[in-house]
């Protein structure tokens, strides 16, 4: 170890009285984040005589500072981070001044880890945006200085990296300078402070350097160290979700969270968001120890003076400034799944402390990241941004993100892969007409089933085109009604010609089919009526949906079996044939994909049987289920 190495060995600082900073550092690939962190952690002295030796062994075998010491190993900490050479995962790092602790997130800049990078920002107060002073301003440095305005951040360091490479030129930086600034002048940037740094050097990064006389203003370091948080969390109205009610025993029940927002004192007088009722907390317990007082950030237990209706996904709040409560919501959608996002479908969305079934009924259009225009889509791919209406199957608690970060964001998760689809930041809730009221109903659907001799349901016959849906469908529908049950078919082609006329076959197209359909046969349950569905629905979240519209005796999902060359083979329409000559596109089975169920109720293999043969098949499960 060479002695201007060993010269940095840790040296605390002390500690007393120091506030704290959260920031990151993102940007584009390769505009050196985890260098200068690593130079950060260097020369403030934050690193133990053990971890310099292994950071010199480490840079001569997998560094990429050309024999120099290489800082970004002291951040990149997987595997494959240091084989690449790139940031994958968010790194946290701490360090400290005499005057202040710092939290720093290090964000990947590749564009298939935008997810983690939101993550990074989410609990930022400031963001570090890295330019290769080489490159300029690039897309993926548009994508990311955009996110950081979503997700609240007000003050931004504009670092411009790599400066020694292009000769410390004044006219590079001021170009960048002016490039940056005209880009973002309307993401509500409040604070942004431009510095030329290089990382590998040090230059600027923690003691102001002299290659550069032109520059008069701070290092990184000396402004990260005197910048002052725009607003402090603990100044707010309390924001308390609950996350868990402790009751080991008859005489004590506890609301457990961390406090999001705002304190909360001993005798204060709180309001339960959802319900509106007030009460008064009599202890505070955090630990094991009983406090006086707990403030934003802090995990602690609340006893109330009343037994107050409070459960998990709920939230204790200030009684004279309350949050909305709402069932649907406008927001920001940072989409993450290689799927599109598609209007209609069924997603769970996922807050701090609860998780609800959500549907996009809108999505009003899409952000350029590069000129921040409006552009109107039918999805959302992977690494967009956009703004959509959320409608939402119970009321939740929560606030405009601006407001407070930690009760108006959330997540969206596909229902199908329980994968992390999308981070979303909620703007305002979405009032409905205060005019629209459900009425109550005197005949109810037990009254018009019985009266028809029937248990109502939908069966629903899914698979190719040319399997046998409508045939097999149209057989059970004619011998039900020469019993003289109440029917009703629903056939695919045939809503194609009125209630969905307006729809084409693009899968955005597709999920609202199949969603108009759904509220249709579930209107059809209501009225008492077997409900005979024939429709291709080629997606298993939209099945999905169509069944949770329902009650779980009131779905049967009929599986109609025919391999795609047999369908191929019957091809009755014709479209077969187009579409192998390319007159069709996204045609299931050909060019677009149909997921099987996977566990109907009923299968029916159509191969070696007539369609008569399965009619009676379904007719027999209806029978033994007591539906006729």
């Amino acid at each position: 170890m060479s002695e201007a190495v060993a010269e940095r060995a840790l040296k605390p600082p002390a500690q007393d009285d120091v506030t704290m900073l959260r920031f990151l550092t993102c940007g584009s690939v390769d505009d050196g984040k985890s260098t200068l962190i690593g130079r950060l952690l260097f020369d403030s002295k934050q690193i133990f005589e053990d971890q310099l030796v292994k950071l010199e062994s480490d840079s001569k075998h997998k560094g990429n500072a050309a024999g120099d010491t290489d800082f970004a190993l002291l951040v990149d900490g997987l595997e494959a981070e240091r084989e690449q050479g790139i940031t994958i995962d968010v790194a946290y790092r701490f360090f400290s001044t005499p005057k202040r602790r710092f939290v720093v997130a290090d964000c990947p800049g590749h564009e298939q880890y935008t997810r983690n990078m939101a993550t990074g920002a989410s609990t930022a107060d400031l963001a570090v945006v890295l330019i290769d002073a080489r490159k300029g301003v690039l897309q993926q440095t548009r994508r990311h200085a955009h996110i950081v305005s979503l997700l609240g951040i007000r003050q931004v360091v504009l670092a411009v990296n790599k400066i020694d490479l292009v000769g410390h030129d004044k006219s590079v930086f001021d170009t960048i300078c002016a490039d940056f600034a005209a880009f973002s002048k309307d993401l509500g940037f409040e604070d942004v402070v431009a510095i030329p740094i290089s990382a590998r050097f040090g230059d600027n990064v923690v003691d102001r350097s002299n290659k550069m006389p032109w520059y008069d203003g701070p290092s990184l370091l000396g402004h990260l160290d005197q910048v002052l948080p725009k607003r402090s969390r603990q100044d707010g109205p309390l924001r308390f979700p609950i996350q868990y009610v402790n009751r080991p025993n008859l005489d004590f029940r506890g609301f457990c969270g961390t406090i999001a927002q705002g304190s909360v004192t001993i005798g204060d007088t709180i309001t339960v968001a959802r319900s509106g009722q007030s009460t008064k907390v009599v202890r505070i317990i955090n630990g094991f120890e009983d406090v006086e007082r707990a403030t934003f950030d802090n995990s602690v237990t609340l006893v109330l003076e009343d037994e107050v209706e409070l459960a998990r996904g709920n939230m204790l709040v200030s009684p004279d400034d309350r949050p909305h409560v709402a069932d649907q919501v406008a927001a920001h959608l940072v989409w993450f799944d290689q799927k599109p996002l598609i209007p209609g479908r069924e997603y769970i969305l996922r807050t701090e402390c609860t998780q609800v079934v959500a549907t996009v009924t809108t999505l009003k259009h899409r952000l350029d990241v590069n000129s921040l225009a409006k552009i109107s889509v039918n999805s959302l791919e992977q690494n967009e941004i956009g703004v959509v209406n959320l409608s939402l199957q119970e009321e939740i608690p929560f606030d405009g993100y601006s407001d407070c970060p930690e009760t108006g964001c959330f997540v969206i998760i596909d229902r199908m892969t329980n994968a992390t689809a999308a981070a979303g930041m909620i703007s305002f809730p979405l009032r409905r007409a205060s005019n629209i009221h459900r009425q109550a109903m005197l005949v109810d659907k037990k009254a018009r089933s019985e009266i028809k001799r029937q248990k109502s349901v939908v069966l629903w016959f899914t698979g190719l085109s040319g399997s046998g849906k409508s045939t097999i469908a149209n057989l059970l529908e004619q011998r039900l009604t020469a019993e003289g049950r109440h029917t009703y078919s629903l056939d695919g082609d045939n809503v194609r010609h009125g209630l969905n006329r307006d729809l084409g076959f693009l899968e955005g197209d597709r999920v609202e089919n199949v969603r108009r359909v759904a509220e249709v046969g579930k209107l059809m349950v209501d009225a008492g009526i077997i409900t005979l569905v024939s429709l291709i629905s080629p997606y298993k979240a939209d099945r999905d949906m169509a069944r949770s519209l329902v009650e779980a005796d009131e779905f049967i999902e009929v599986f109609v079996d025919t391999p795609f060359e047999e369908c191929a083979a019957r091809d009755p329409k014709g479209l077969y044939a187009k579409a192998i000559k390319g007159e069709i596109k996204n045609f299931t089975g050909y060019d677009a994909p149909y997921e099987a169920p996977e566990n109907p109720e009923l299968h029916l293999k159509t191969l070696g049987e007539t369609a008569a043969e399965l009619a009676d098949t379904v007719e027999n499960y209806l029978r033994n289920k007591g539906y006729l």
